[in-house]
């Protein structure tokens, strides 16, 4: 589903890996000090299990998210195959990363000899080199213990922490962190007009966040405007019901802290959480 520029999405999954690094490496910044003694937000696990099931709605019209880990289809967006919890691409260099990680912790599994094929087609829309078994292959690894949690790592690692980390900064609530998330999933981590980082730095140049003293449903409201807009400027006919009936809807709620009970609708179907 990651529509930036193969460029832009290679480069920021490289400096979120630099920073991961820096943080992990007992070389805390002060930013992660105070992400640190913040509440836990998104990040807390029935507030996690929630995300991951509202995402869910909108890539694979389920909140089972747990059924997602074998999904694999082309989905005709120009990405090549999208699989997977968070609909990594062979087209935008994070499926290749996973299964390069992967195969550095359990060398020999099933998806480890499509690696060369899977570094010609990146950045591509191609199958070559993975038809016809490669959607069959992902299916039975994503069978394995192993490859779910390999799957779970890559969404925190490139996804789900970058996200929750930058709208705790810029002072946003649960609501606002999983607006970053899903926005960070669909639009991938690329620094142009259409990535999550050109989105987010759009809106911090026309709206201050609440770490700047801006009102934070005024700063999220313009975050999903500039979102939607950047969606529709890909396709006019595109479907922005994830923005329009289950986001937008939770905003205007004044559901900042992304409370249950929830309901919103994603394509044309209702989904509640109770």
């Amino acid at each position: 589903m990651k529509r930036a520029g193969h460029l832009f999405i290679t480069l920021a999954l490289l400096l979120i890996t630099a920073t991961v690094h820096l943080t992990t490496s007992g070389h805390a910044t002060a930013d992660d000090e105070r992400v640190a003694g913040m509440p836990a937000g998104l990040a807390a696990p029935a507030e996690k299990e929630l995300a991951q099931q509202i995402v869910a709605s909108a890539e694979n019209s389920t909140l089972d998210w747990h059924e997602a880990y074998g999904y694999i289809e082309d989905i005709g967006d120009g990405q090549g195959y999208t699989a997977g919890v968070v609909g990594f691409c062979t087209g935008t260099h994070d499926l290749l990363t996973l299964v390069e990680r992967y195969t550095r912790a359990h060398p020999g599994n099933g998806l480890a000899r499509y690696l060369p094929a899977l570094r010609e087609v990146d950045g591509t829309d191609s199958h070559e080199g993975l038809d016809p078994n490669f959607t069959a292959a992902w299916r039975h690894e994503a069978g394995l213990a192993a490859f779910r949690r390999a799957q779970d790592s890559e969404r925190d690692r490139v996804y789900f922490g970058p996200a929750v980390r930058l709208a705790k900064l810029d002072g946003l609530g649960t609501l606002g962190q999983f607006l970053y998330y899903d926005a960070l999933v669909m639009h991938g981590p690329g620094t142009g007009g259409h990535g999550f980082h050109g989105l987010r730095e759009h809106t911090l140049r026309e709206t201050d966040p609440p770490s700047g003293g801006g009102d934070e449903k005024t700063y999220l409201g313009r975050f999903l405007d500039i979102r939607r807009a950047a969606m529709k400027s890909e396709d006019p006919d595109r479907d922005t019901t994830r923005v329009d009936t289950a986001q937008r809807r939770f905003l205007d709620e004044g559901n900042l802290g992304l409370r249950t009970p929830l309901e919103w609708k994603v394509y044309g179907e209702t989904y509640r959480v109770p």
